[in-house]
């Protein structure tokens, strides 16, 4: 299990925001490109969304489903990644102040992913999340804050 946290500088409105917007999930998840909508409301519970993973000249598709959403604190995800396997990815976001600490579990469930889970494949993910919180700060920091519901 592979368990990474990152202070974002911004009240935790601002990164729900980001995180319930399918189209941006590109835009912060590694790997990840051309995602749209697949099935419901994103990010309703049994909602997905489809994307490209590239490496290269290589590509899978993949989606993502919510399995749990608890507006703006929790959403927890499962990720098909196609011959790549699945995995739990749990986001939660705290308040800190008046900003948000976000912490993300990840955790392989089927396919070689599972199969093949170690200590070095937990530290592979960990790299991962580095970069992927990286880029999540960076959206929701430099995004306009959400507007106020009137």
């Amino acid at each position: 299990m592979a368990v990474r946290h990152r202070l974002i500088e911004r009240p935790v409105a601002d990164v729900w925001a980001v995180l319930a917007d399918g189209s941006r999930y590109g835009d912060w998840v590694v790997g990840t490109s051309d995602s749209h909508p697949e099935s419901g409301a994103w990010p309703e519970v049994g909602s997905s969304i489809t994307y490209t993973i590239r490496l290269g000249r290589w590509s899978v598709s993949g989606s993502t489903t919510v399995r749990r959403r608890e507006k703006p604190n929790v959403l927890e995800l499962e990720v098909d990644s196609g011959r790549l396997g699945t995995a739990r990815i749990a986001v939660e976001i705290r308040p800190w102040g008046e900003n948000a600490l976000v912490i993300i579990d990840e955790h392989p469930l089927r396919g070689p992913g599972g199969t093949l889970h170690n200590t070095v494949v937990d530290a592979l993910i960990q790299l991962r999340h580095r970069t992927m919180l990286a880029r999540l700060a960076d959206v929701v920091e430099h995004s306009p804050a959400p507007r106020a519901a009137v």
